[in-house]
């Protein structure tokens, strides 16, 4: 599945045993927007990955965000 991002988008992760923070400036949460409304339409099973190296800041866990059903 194609990512599409908005430039300048910021995102980060945040995480511990109480639960799970993710912090986005605007384009980073219309980017992120976009790309579950993709991940909506694809088929069970499909999955994006979210980490350090592709799109979330340094220090930031990794998300994996899948469709189920």
């Amino acid at each position: 599945m194609k990512t599409e991002w908005i430039d300048g988008f910021a995102i980060r992760t945040a995480g511990d045993q109480n639960g799970i923070v993710i912090s986005a400036n605007r384009e980073g949460l219309l980017s992120l927007a976009k790309q579950l409304t993709a991940l909506a339409e694809a088929a069970p099973g499909s999955h994006i990955h979210y980490d350090a190296y592709n799109s979330l800041e340094e220090g930031s866990p990794e998300m994996i965000i899948e469709k189920i059903h």
